[in-house]
């Protein structure tokens, strides 16, 4: 059957909402113990196979503002054109188009270091520098002294995102004098143009623990690039996989498995449960589709079976299978990039029927898995109290609940930014909470998107747009629609601010 000859709307207007309700499922079932026909379908649906073959949803830039699928491999899916990624040579990782750099004579130019002259830092710290270069940046080195004049130790900057900027997270540094300098090459030919700053000297006070490292939940400004949650709380169990379905093409005749993250948001409602989580894992905006067989196992990290697997029963909450999707209007009618300031959105989970798997799971799942606040007012940034923590099941460390942590600042004007999170692909849509103590704090954002060429994670903002708004229509949206593949939700345009 022709996919768009089914494609019915309903348009209406509620309270200056316009709201475009595309064929959402509702059927709930009569006993909270007795999955609903859909709930038993999509969870069987999830074979073995099928759950193998399911792939990070993971969406990031390269240096030309272009977007790609990342596949866990590494190779890059161009995503809404038919632009061939960046290829690697011996110079790294090039446009196609790339500027000829023949007549180039000019080392990269390197300022604004920090820590800069007399600077005084703690046992661990970011270091930082500005490089440009006519030729690109092939590669930035800061070359560290020790205090005792003669030995020195390299280590490789990265670019945060497409600036100028190029930092690296050191630690283990004792009490002295120390001094560092930047060492950047360009891509000129013949192994390019090198440029040596002068050493700039520091000095480092471990007693200034506000410049340590943080391994926990709250507290200090280190910089936490990958590793696994071990602090437990509310977020290890609100926190878990969603495993979806997008189609392959606009015609929607073939489906691909994908696997994001979310959260159980608290809602204060009866009735239902609502998972906050990114747009780019509700509907796919190249193929404009909503995501079908949708299927959400939180604190999947703590299963007994042997990481992800079939076995709901064996997940601590079991399984849940949402109704429907919210997102907003600009994020179907764009398409990624220019949508990234809306990739933010909703699953609803029916309190009765949704649920297969753990017998124990006798209630709603955010009673049983628990829920985070979400805060659509403006976090801290660019200060020294805005550490802030992104969580995910990165698809490379199955089945852990992995997180990054540090201070935030901003990507554009649309975007939170964590330069140094090395979250892998599968935390998409993973909460960013600030603060954070005892495994418990207010979701301010989700993991959104990267870069090709460099780590980092950036997340939408949650203050001053709609999602306060779609977030109550999440909550208010009934249950008596339709269900048909790939327009199972609604999308929400001019949404009045939270």
């Amino acid at each position: 059957m022709d996919t768009k000859k089914i494609f019915n709307r309903m348009v209406s207007i509620t309270a200056g909402i316009f709201v475009v309700v595309i064929n959402a499922q509702g059927g709930q079932s009569d006993h909270p113990n007795q999955a609903s026909p859909k709930t038993t379908r999509v969870v069987e649906h999830w074979t073995p196979e099928r759950l193998a073959k399911a792939i990070p949803r993971d969406l990031v830039l390269d240096d030309r503002r272009l977007g790609y699928l990342r596949k866990p491999d590494g190779t890059l899916q161009p995503y809404g054109h038919d632009v061939a990624a960046m290829v690697s040579s011996k110079h790294g990782s090039t446009p196609y188009a790339a500027p000829s750099v023949s007549s180039d004579t000019v080392p990269p130019d390197i300022t604004n270091m920090n820590p800069s002259a007399n600077a005084t830092i703690g046992a661990s710290s970011t270091f930082s520098a500005e490089v440009t270069d006519a030729s690109g940046v092939k590669s930035v080195t800061f070359v560290i002294k020790h205090p005792n004049g003669t030995t020195t130790q390299s280590f490789t900057a990265s670019r945060v995102g497409s600036t100028k900027t190029w930092t690296a997270s050191l630690q283990g540094f004792s009490d002295g004098d120390w001094s560092w300098q930047v060492v950047a090459k360009d891509f000129a030919p013949k192994g390019g143009n090198t440029a040596s700053s002068s050493f700039v000297a520091f000095a480092v006070d471990t007693s200034d623990t506000g410049n340590t490292g943080s391994t926990g939940d709250s507290g200090g400004t280190g910089v936490i690039t990958n590793a696994e949650w071990i602090d437990g709380g509310d977020v290890q169990t609100a926190a878990g996989r969603l495993y979806f379905e997008m189609p392959a093409n606009p015609r929607w005749k073939t489906w691909n498995g994908y696997v994001c993250s979310g959260t159980v948001a608290k809602e204060a409602l009866t009735g239902r449960s609502i998972i906050i989580t990114a747009a780019h894992c509700v509907y796919d905006d190249a193929n404009k589709a909503f995501a079908r067989n949708v299927m959400f196992i939180p604190n999947q990290s703590t299963t007994t079976g042997t990481g992800t697997d079939l076995n709901c029963n064996n997940d601590p909450q079991g399984c849940w299978v949402p109704s429907f999707g919210v997102v907003d209007y600009e994020w179907t009618n764009k398409t990624f990039p220019n949508n990234i300031a809306w990739d933010y959105a909703y699953y609803v989970v029916p309190d009765s029927g949704a649920h297969l798997g753990a017998q124990t799971a006798t209630a709603a799942l955010d009673n049983e898995a628990g829920s985070l606040n979400v805060d659509f007012n403006e976090p801290l940034y660019l200060t020294d109290a805005d550490i802030t923590h992104a969580l995910g099941y990165s698809y490379s460390d199955d089945p852990n609940f992995m997180y990054c942590a540090e201070d935030m600042t901003i990507e554009g004007a649309v975007n939170w930014w964590l330069p140094s999170c090395g979250l892998s692909g599968g935390a998409s849509g993973g909460p960013w909470l600030q603060p954070v103590a005892d495994g418990e704090g207010p979701i301010i954002s989700v993991n959104s998107w990267g870069y090709t060429t460099s780590p980092g994670m950036a997340g939408p903002k949650l203050n001053n747009n709609s999602a306060g708004c779609l977030f109550a229509k999440a909550k208010s949206q009934d249950f008596t629609l339709g269900s048909t593949d790939g327009k199972e939700g609604i999308a929400v345009s001019n949404c009045s601010l939270p």
